[in-house]
């Protein structure tokens, strides 16, 4: 017998990518399992999955930083009591990506990149480890939201959170629609999706110098030319980045979806010399974002 779930929940992360540095990410996630009856006559009750399941998911993946272990770029170090990890990602020509966080802030892939493929075997590996003994298959399905117009890859971090949004690597791949003048604007929204293809953005008030970093042995070498470093504690601990001057946009403010969409509504105004008014309806991810206008 098998039980199905649909739309159990959504992760929203970042991952490391050779390639494309620092990549948001927002994934549905499906699950299907396969097994007997139990002696309510079911394979698992729905109340179990939705609440346990989904929970073993979130503290899986959810608001980290999904790091390839496996890959040569990956270097790892631990503080003494284990409570925090160094991350350097050594990409060449002035791309390296170096963090310092709680250890909670990390989900360690043991693969060479972060896929929807190898996130589904993490998954895998740590839900079976709670399921009861009835259930003997586990399907996971993870799959992007279908956007036809806009949309972008960014990461953040929000130290005022009281949440797991405080962990300064977590992203959300996020649609973006623009109206000015009550019309849709997509060639607005073009811009701005390929501005913000895979971006980092920072608040301007957490920024500091490379040099006030607790860096690593093999992050030493970069340098304010080359890099922007944000530092800020939160209530989960002190948080740390350095990553890479053209995979990162600044913004005054905080890094909300709130002031997301303020901030693009306000300089949309501008750049396009809107005469009307201009809104934006700026998505964190699945279904949930904020409205701005200027």
């Amino acid at each position: 017998m098998q039980l199905f779930v649909n739309d159990l929940t959504v992760i929203d992360f970042s991952y490391l990518c050779a390639e494309r540095g620092i990549v948001g990410e927002s994934w549905i996630v499906d699950i299907i399992l396969d097994g007997s009856l139990n002696e309510q006559s079911m394979v698992l009750d729905f109340g179990k999955v939705k609440k346990q399941i989904k929970r073993i998911i979130d503290d899986a993946v959810d608001h980290k930083l999904a790091v390839p272990a496996d890959h040569s770029y990956t270097r790892v170090t631990h503080t003494d009591d284990d409570s925090s990890y160094w991350v350097d990602f050594l990409r060449p020509q002035e791309r390296s990506i170096h963090l310092f966080c709680p250890a909670d802030a990390f989900a360690f892939i043991d693969a060479e990149e972060v896929s929807m493929a190898s996130v589904n075997a993490y998954l895998r590996a740590v839900i079976k480890r709670e399921l009861p003994g009835n259930v003997a298959g586990l399907e996971v399905i993870l799959r992007e939201e279908n956007i036809a117009g806009a949309y972008y890859h960014y990461t953040h971090g929000l130290k005022k959170h009281d949440g797991n949004c405080q962990r300064i690597a977590h992203g959300h791949r996020s649609q973006l629609q623009v109206f000015i003048d009550n019309a849709r604007a997509p060639q607005v929204e073009e811009r701005w999706a390929r501005r913000w293809q895979d971006i980092y953005l920072g608040s301007q008030e957490d920024t500091c110098s490379v040099n006030e970093l607790k860096l690593s042995s093999a992050g030493k070498l970069v340098s304010d030319s080359s890099h922007q470093a944000y530092r800020y504690t939160a209530d989960q601990g002190l948080f740390e980045l350095a990553v890479p001057h053209q995979e990162n946009d600044l913004i005054a403010s905080d890094s909300t979806v709130e002031c997301i969409a303020d901030y693009l509504a306000q300089t949309i105004a501008l750049e396009e010399n809107a005469q009307g008014r201009v809104k934006v309806m700026a998505y964190e991810g699945v279904g949930k974002g904020a409205i701005g206008y200027a």
